[in-house]
């Protein structure tokens, strides 16, 4: 993947938030564009070329819920570097800023051996074709030293 783009309802508070949560998590955010849209990129290894993930305000929209299973995307996961960094992303971040925790970091061997994660809702939105909706969009974290 190159990159993913995402769209927001509420662009100032979510930046804010991405900011904190990416800039926790060791992302830089590397440019903020304003030429037709605005958008905000983050990138895990910066300046080293690799995928990042743009936020930009969304037009329209409403909230949409997860447990509907639209078209579009489901989740994101993004690697965390170690069990031990998914549970301190829980402890320091999360709950400090209380955040909507679906599921708190443990094993789902459901999925597959090793599989340690801790689910969250975002403020970001997912985008259905040309149908823009603004749901919470689960993110997990996945402990790297476990897969």
């Amino acid at each position: 993947m190159h990159h993913v783009e995402f769209s927001v309802l509420d662009y100032d508070s979510s930046i804010e938030f991405y900011d904190a949560m990416f800039g926790w998590l060791g992302y830089v955010s590397f440019s903020t564009l304003d030429i037709e849209y605005q958008s905000t990129y983050y990138m895990a290894r910066y300046p080293i070329p690799h995928s990042y993930i743009g936020i930009q305000p969304a037009f329209t929209g409403e909230k949409l819920r997860h447990s509907d299973q639209a078209t579009g995307i489901n989740h994101i996961a993004l690697w965390a570097k170690s069990r031990r960094e998914v549970d301190d992303f829980y402890l320091r971040f999360l709950l400090k800023r209380a955040i909507t925790v679906t599921d708190k970091p443990q094993f789902y061997p459901t999925y597959t051996p090793g599989y340690y994660a801790v689910f969250l809702m975002t403020r970001l939105a997912a985008s259905t074709g040309s149908e823009q909706r603004g749901k919470p969009l689960p993110l997990l974290l996945l402990g790297a030293d476990q897969m």
